[in-house]
């Protein structure tokens, strides 16, 4: 299936999606089997196993994902992008004429995060960066993709009292899509991150619809443990990003990391101080870029600063990954 990329930023969905396509190819058991009957089934159930074997390579090939280009405007995301990728881009999303696009049959993208984001001024549509989605509907209406695979903040779903998220709906009904979203987060897809975003699937009306929702979220494992009430510890003295101190109430080491924004690398909801044996410090970049689910050095090659904002900026790939992988059933 081609796909275009939106917002594409250091390429999180790209990432993802080309790992829930390679865990769809052949293993080297099945290749192995295969070689061996073809040389040496006799009975009908064997033969009968290679045409499964093969129909079964054949579905899975016929499902590979192709980028046909993305948008993205930041020059730093741009170079950490073109390190990993050689697509296409086309630039600034508002400039984009969809008759120039090539076909594709699924448009994905994180339209920017912070117009609807809780911790952000929440200006939605009121923000000129809120109006971008309707790029994304402009785009969608002249190419008619298959299917949509949009993410956001979690905050996007009561923005103004949830008018925001039903003119997206609204949006999108008027142009044939049905929809399914879910809030995940990404602690519960192989990330020590507690990063609430909400995943938008739409498909045209009429086409098959993919079972992408609901995955379970529960990590509750309260049944299984004890909490022992013990003496109390000696507390240490900390640094925080002004001067030094002494450890206080608001101080507190992250048990899970906190949402990786743009604004700094790991900073927890207060002071973005973590423990590791007894040193206190911050998140490095390498750290930020294992808790978005990014290989080591995936951002190197800009400073540090930038680093930090194009991970806080980017989609969690375990969870592109997981929902991808539905998609290719």
């Amino acid at each position: 299936m081609k796909y275009l990329s939106l917002f594409s930023g250091i390429g999180g969905f790209e990432l993802g999606i080309q790992q829930a396509y390679e865990e769809q190819e052949p293993t080297f058991g099945e290749g192995a089997r295969l070689s061996w009957l073809d040389r040496h089934a006799r009975t009908n159930k064997e033969k009968a196993e290679v045409e499964t074997i093969k129909s079964d390579i054949e579905r899975r090939s016929s499902q590979k994902f192709t980028c046909i280009g993305y948008s993205e405007i930041d020059k730093y995301a741009i170079q950490i992008y073109e390190k990993h990728f050689k697509h296409k881009n086309f630039g600034d999303i508002t400039k984009i004429d969809p008759q120039g696009l090539p076909d594709f049959g699924l448009l994905c993208g994180g339209f920017p995060c912070q117009s609807f984001s809780i911790a952000g001024k929440r200006g939605g549509f009121e923000d000129t960066r809120g109006t971008l989605f309707f790029d994304i509907a402009r785009i969608a209406k002249a190419k008619r993709p298959r299917l949509l695979f949009l993410e956001n903040v979690k905050g996007l779903l009561s923005h103004d009292d949830g008018r925001t998220f039903n003119t997206i709906i609204a949006t999108l009904d008027e142009l044939g899509y049905d929809l399914q979203w879910q809030v995940l987060n990404s602690k519960n897809f192989g990330v020590p991150q507690n990063r609430e975003r909400v995943f938008i699937i739409g498909h045209l009306r009429g086409t098959p619809r993919p079972k992408v929702f609901p995955f379970g979220t529960s990590d509750k494992i309260n049944d299984k443990i004890q909490q022992e009430q013990g003496r109390e510890g000696s507390r240490a003295s900390c640094l925080n990003t002004r001067y030094g101190q002494r450890w206080t109430d608001e101080s507190y080491i992250q048990q899970t990391s906190s949402t990786i924004n743009s604004g700094g690398g790991g900073q927890g909801a207060k002071t973005g101080l973590y423990q590791l044996g007894t040193k206190i410090r911050r998140l490095t970049p390498t750290e930020c870029e294992r808790l978005q689910g990014f290989p080591d050095g995936w951002t190197k090659g800009v400073s540090d600063t930038q680093r930090y904002k194009c991970l806080g900026n980017a989609v969690s790939c375990p969870v592109v990954k997981a929902i991808a992988e539905r998609l290719l059933l």
